[in-house]
């Protein structure tokens, strides 16, 4: 399933709805499939769009974190706690605090 919703969302990619949520959309989807460098890229991707959008940045976090890339997960949710905190976001900004709190202390 996650196949077909995976290749639906690339098809969309370059298009008129191109943007911050079909690549955060398609980075979570192949995160979900274990595809952990085209989910970061993806991610990435998103930022390039939405440098404000806290969700990317947490779930950048996650996808690094998962890729063993622990500096890259700690600057995505460090970058992501900044931005969570600018626009009021607390919820994102707690949840990366403690992302952040459990990956220093590991």
């Amino acid at each position: 399933m996650n196949a077909a919703l995976i290749d639906s969302l690339r098809k969309q990619c370059d298009g008129p709805r191109d943007g911050a949520l079909l690549r955060f959309s398609l980075g979570s989807a192949l995160l979900g499939e274990g595809e952990l460098d085209a989910a970061i890229g993806e991610l990435r991707h998103a930022l390039d769009f939405d440098p404000a959008y806290s969700a990317a940045w947490k779930l950048l976090g996650k996808a690094c974190q998962q890729a063993g890339q622990l500096q890259a997960a700690a600057d995505a949710w460090r970058s992501g706690i900044d931005v969570a905190a600018s626009r009021g976001d607390k919820q994102a900004e707690k949840e990366m605090t403690v992302f952040l709190r459990r990956l220093e202390k590991a």
